[in-house]
C-alpha cells in the first residue's frame, strides 16, 4: 500500500519484505519460494489479526482511507452503459454528488452517489464529498425522473457531511436536505442505500431514505463526526479517540440499533486492499435485496419506508414525568 495508517504499519513492513524477497530471486536468479510462502501466510495471519481487532477510531480511519474504493471507481466495476447527468435545473451542477443511468446486472437504475475525489485538483472540484443544496436538488430531480419511469434508485454514501459554508447556507442547505429526506419517503421504487465510506450527519441521511441500508463492513455512521463531537463535548477536537468510541459509529454498533438493515463483508483487510473483490461482494448484496424489492408494488414500498424510518429508535423513548 502507497498510503496507510499507523496501525497497519506492521503489514506494510511484512509486504515490503516480500516484495523485497521475490525482487531478489528473480534478480540473483535464486529460489525464495519457500521463504515467500511462509511470509506471505503470516502475512495473512497478521492482517486476519489486526482488523479483527479495530478500535472505534482505527475503524473511522478505514472509512476514510486514501485507497478505499469510491464511489466512481464502484460505478465503473458494478454498472455498465452508465451515463451521468447533469443539474438541478436553478443553480449549478454540483460535482461532489454524481447522478445518473446505468444498467446494475441487466436491471435499467437511476444511481445517485457522492464522491471525494482523489488528488488535490479532483478532491477541490468535488468538494472533498460534501455537497451543496444544488446537489442535493440534482438528486431531487433525478430520483424523481427514476420514479417517473419505474428505475430503482441505488444510492452511494460517502461524505463528512453536507457542506456548511456561507453560500451553501445562503442557498438554502438545511431546506435541501430537509426538502431530500421528505420527497425520499414518498418514491413509489425501490431504493437502496450503501455507506461505503464515510456517512456523515444530515449530508448522508439526505440520500440515505431507503428501503434497505446497507453498511460495508469498514464503513461509519453517525449523526456528527468523532472530531466535530469532541469539539462540542469536550471543547477538543482531539479527543475524537474517544467520542468515535460513544457515537457507536461502527456497521456492527449501527445495525444493532437498527438503523440499518445488511453489512457487507469486505476483503480481508478492508476494500482498499482488492477494489474488485470488494466490489463483487458489493454486488452480490445490492442484487440480493433488488430482487426482493422489486416484487413489491409502489405504495407498499412507500409506506413500509416511512414504517421502516418511523420505528427506528422508538424503544429508546423514555417518557417524560408528565406523561407517568
Amino acid at each position: 500500500m502507497d498510503a496507510y495508517y499507523e496501525f497497519e504499519r506492521p503489514i506494510t513492513n511484512l509486504e515490503k519484505k516480500i516484495s523485497d524477497l521475490k525482487e531478489m530471486s528473480v534478480q540473483e536468479k535464486m529460489d525464495f519460494s519457500s521463504e515467500i510462502r511462509a511470509l506471505e501466510k503470516k502475512l495473512d495471519s497478521l492482517i486476519g489479526e489486526v482488523y479483527s481487532s479495530l478500535s472505534a477510531w482505527q475503524r473511522v480511519q478505514l472509512s476514510r482511507h486514501p485507497q478505499r474504493p469510491y464511489s466512481e471507481d464502484y460505478i465503473s466495476l458494478l454498472f455498465s452503459d452508465f451515463q451521468e447527468l447533469h443539474g438541478d435545473r436553478k443553480f449549478h451542477d454540483d460535482a461532489a454528488i454524481t447522478c445518473g443511468l446505468a444498467r446494475f446486472r441487466g436491471q435499467p437504475v437511476m444511481i445517485v452517489a457522492q464522491q471525494k475525489g482523489r488528488g488535490t485538483k479532483e478532491k477541490m472540484k468535488r468538494n472533498f464529498g460534501m455537497a451543496k443544496p444544488e446537489g442535493y436538488r440534482k438528486s431531487i430531480r433525478l430520483m424523481e425522473m427514476a420514479a417517473r419511469f419505474s428505475l430503482p434508485i441505488i444510492t452511494l454514501v460517502d461524505t463528512p457531511g453536507a457542506y456548511p459554508g456561507i453560500d451553501a447556507e445562503e442557498r438554502g442547505q438545511s431546506e435541501a436536505i430537509a426538502d431530500s429526506i421528505m420527497r425520499m419517503f414518498g418514491l413509489k421504487v425501490p431504493v437502496i442505500t450503501v455507506v461505503i465510506g464515510e456517512g456523515g450527519s444530515g449530508g448522508a441521511l439526505a440520500i440515505a431514505v431507503a428501503d434497505k441500508v446497507l453498511m460495508q463492513e469498514f464503513s461509519t455512521y453517525s449523526v456528527i463526526s468523532p472530531e466535530s463531537c469532541a469539539s462540542i463535548l469536550w471543547s477538543d477536537s482531539a479527543m475524537c479517540e474517544q467520542s468515535a468510541k460513544v457515537l457507536k459509529l461502527s456497521a456492527p454498533e449501527v445495525k444493532s440499533l437498527g438503523v440499518i438493515d445488511d453489512i457487507v463483508k469486505e476483503p480481508q483487510g478492508g476494500a482498499h486492499r482488492n477494489h474488485q473483490e470488494a466490489a463483487t461482494l458489493l454486488g452480490d448484496a445490492i442484487h440480493k435485496h433488488l430482487i426482493q424489492l422489486l416484487t413489491k408494488d409502489g405504495e407498499k414500498l412507500a409506506s413500509e419506508r416511512v414504517a421502516r424510518f418511523r420505528k427506528m429508535g422508538a424503544e429508546y423513548i423514555v417518557s417524560s414525568p408528565l406523561e407517568a
